[in-house]
């Protein structure tokens, strides 16, 4: 089979697509054909950071697919059933933090971004009929890190105010589209005017210039919950927008991972501060049953052939996206 796969080299010059050896089934796994997979931050970050000693790795870690092999006694799935994959491995519970042991498909182990891929069978489910293969092969990482940081930690519900910097990613879409199907207002920021009207496209309450006075722009109102996904670009105009005891969840550090933190200005102001990445496969659950109630498309900005990897890496590393981008298998 074909796969794609780094090594030898840091960076783009080490990925490269060619011919993979499978492996027989082992007990409890289970054999997919890749029809569609999604690009991620991470799959960036896996190949710049992967090192030319390393082992070859198959990089990916969104897919969707049909089941042509089971070796597992389970009555749920069977050869050709659709079903899209749980990225998160030796997650089950929805626990405070992932166990020791939680992995995640496509760095350190072998991802998506293959013909085919053999998996644990509790990484699958029965892909959404509603959805497309497009979206179903985009949604489960940004999905359900966006589920477990708006849900599990921000606790948002119906009348819950939220801000979410730094909108047109993935993550950042499918959180302004979580929140307003659960009846929270949703603000957000981002240099790109574009952006900021897709965003507005999508429900969002106000789209605000990153570049403007964020108090002004909001009418000196104070939010619940931010969501933020940037990093030390954003973070302390995130906090200035917080109500007195209101909440910042966060999920991203791409602009940096250091930070000055006035300590006396948190305590005083009774913020709380969490972290979270990617969740549980009890929330993967609960988040394929949030978006099938609510009837929830992934936003797919762009699909790219399997041969044209190169081209949706450079789209995805420029940012020019509004939500996700697929490669078809």
């Amino acid at each position: 089979m074909k796969a794609l796969v780094h090594k030898n080299q840091k960076g783009m010059a080490g990925l490269h697509l060619e011919e993979w050896e499978s492996r027989s089934l082992q007990s409890n796994e289970v054999r997919v054909k890749m029809k569609m997979v999604g690009l991620n931050h991470r799959d960036l970050f896996t190949v710049a950071q992967h090192e030319a000693s390393a082992a070859p790795l198959v990089i990916g870690s969104d897919g969707t697919g049909v089941i042509s092999e089971i070796n597992a006694d389970v009555q749920q799935f069977k050869v050709g059933d659709e079903v899209i994959i749980n990225p998160g491995l030796n997650w089950h519970e929805a626990t405070d933090a992932a166990p020791a042991d939680f992995k995640i498909l496509g760095n350190p182990v072998h991802g998506t971004f293959a013909e085919e891929i053999i998996l644990p069978i509790k990484n699958i489910a029965l892909k959404p009929e509603f959805l497309s293969w497009e979206e179903a092969g985009t949604l489960s990482l940004s999905a359900l890190t966006a589920y477990r940081a708006l849900f599990t930690k921000g606790n948002v519900t119906e009348g819950t105010s939220v801000l979410v910097p730094g909108i047109g990613g993935g993550v950042a879409t499918f959180l302004l589209q979580f929140a307003k199907a659960a009846g929270a207002k949703v603000y957000v920021t981002s240099r790109s005017a574009e952006k900021l009207k897709q965003a507005e496209k999508l429900g969002a309450d106000k789209g605000i210039q990153s570049e403007s006075n964020w108090d002004e722009a909001l009418d000196n109102e104070k939010v619940d919950v931010v969501i933020e996904t940037v990093g030390a670009a954003t973070f302390h105009q995130s906090m200035k927008q917080l109500r007195q005891g209101g909440t910042m969840v966060l999920i991203g550090s791409s602009t940096g991972d250091t930070i000055e933190f006035n300590l006396r200005e948190f305590f005083y102001g009774q913020y709380t501060l969490k972290g979270t990445t990617m969740g549980s496969a009890e929330e993967y659950q609960e988040m394929l049953n949030f978006i099938e109630t609510h009837q929830i498309h992934p936003v797919v900005d762009s699909i790219f052939e399997w041969d044209e990897y190169e081209k949706a890496f450079d789209y995805l590393e420029k940012g020019q996206q509004v939500g996700k981008i697929a490669l078809r298998i």
